[in-house]
């Protein structure tokens, strides 16, 4: 580091003194990186993504870190968040947590060769997503390469009538699911799905091996490991895009799904908590500070989704957008003031 650098944070690295800059160990917001999709739309507009009317993006990557991808998810490479502007401009979240060290790292478990542990996406769908189903412990412990893929949806907005498909129907049992699914085109399993109608300010948490599909006129907030395998269930009658009915055959739990959380009128609430990753939501006022906890040195992310936000922390301020996505460093977490620029919806998840 600069010898010259009179602001900063100290950690024991291999028993060294380092000095990490203020101006590195600071709040960063990410480029998203935007998909399409043969369900998508255009609504991710409203929250300030460059998406052209009539356009079918339907995911925006807004914190990813991921060596490869699936061809059916990600396009089959590298997925890989840049820093949006300031000191790191251009410079991958790898490289940035590299540049943080211990302190803005914490007690994060990292992934392999450094990883940051979270996918963070907005996903908007114009049709309904393919009934899907991503590996079970058991699956991906026998398949090097599947991974487990537990993922919460915080709902933003919801067209009227609109659902989403979680897990199969109290009753269910493998072989009725099957027969279904073997029959004709599949279409079938719909009717043996839990259809539970979409409401904005509810997440439903979807452990690895739920079966599911993301209803159409759904725009949500996606949290979830970083991992894109996906087996195609049942695709709507689309032509052209490969089914997985073995895969998925292995995969899916045919036991009750967990039920949905709701974010309070006032005040803060935790949506999401898995043994992989925390989110909370709150609904705050204009100038009003964020009040989540910050009890674990865990980097923080920050998804101003009804808000512009403003953080502020003992080096400087940045306004993060709405729409965009912020990381906070372990070691500001407790003492940055995430403070809302206007009324509105702010969602912070971390990693375990």
């Amino acid at each position: 580091m600069n010898s010259q650098v009179t602001r900063g944070l100290e950690l024991a690295d291999n028993d060294a003194m380092t000095v990490v800059s203020s101006d590195v160990l600071a709040p960063v917001i990410l480029t998203p990186i935007l998909m399409h999709k043969v369900w998508g739309g255009d609504r991710l507009r409203r929250f300030g993504k460059d998406v052209a009317p009539g356009a079918t993006i339907g995911e925006s990557w807004e914190v990813a870190d991921m060596q490869a991808t699936s061809a059916s998810g990600g396009g089959g490479g590298a997925a890989q968040s840049v820093v949006a502007g300031g000191p790191m401009s251009g410079q991958t979240l790898r490289h940035v947590m590299k540049q943080w060290g211990n302190v803005g790292v914490g007690r994060m478990r990292v992934g392999v060769d450094g990883a940051f542990p979270m996918l963070v996406k907005f996903l908007d769908a114009r049709e309904h997503l393919s009934v899907q189903v991503h590996p079970s412990a058991a699956y991906a412990a026998a398949h090097p390469g599947a991974h487990l893929k537990t993922e919460c949806w915080m709902i933003l907005d919801a067209e009227p009538g609109s659902v989403i498909f979680k897990g199969v129907k109290p009753g269910v049992t493998r072989e009725r699911f099957e027969a279904a699914l073997r029959q004709g085109d599949g279409a079938g399993v719909v009717e043996l799905m839990q259809a539970i109608p979409a409401v904005a300010g509810e997440c439903h948490t979807l452990p690895s091996g739920t079966v599911h599909a993301l209803g159409a006129g759904v725009l949500v907030a996606e949290v979830q490991t970083p991992s894109d395998t996906t087996f195609r269930v049942y695709d709507w009658g689309r032509k052209g895009r490969e089914l997985h009915i073995q895969q998925s055959m292995e995969c899916i739990e045919f036991a009750p799904s967990q039920g949905a959380r709701v974010l309070p009128k006032l005040g803060a609430g935790v949506l999401s908590d898995t043994e992989y990753f925390r989110m909370e939501g709150e609904r705050v006022s204009a100038g009003v500070a964020w009040s989540g906890r910050c009890d674990e040195p865990l980097p923080r992310v920050v998804m101003a989704v009804g808000t512009g936000v403003e953080l502020k922390w003992d080096g400087g301020t940045v306004r993060v957008p709405r729409g965009a996505t912020a990381v906070i460093p372990a070691a500001l977490v407790a003492t940055t003031k995430v403070s809302a620029v206007e009324g509105g919806i702010v969602l912070s998840a971390q990693p375990k």
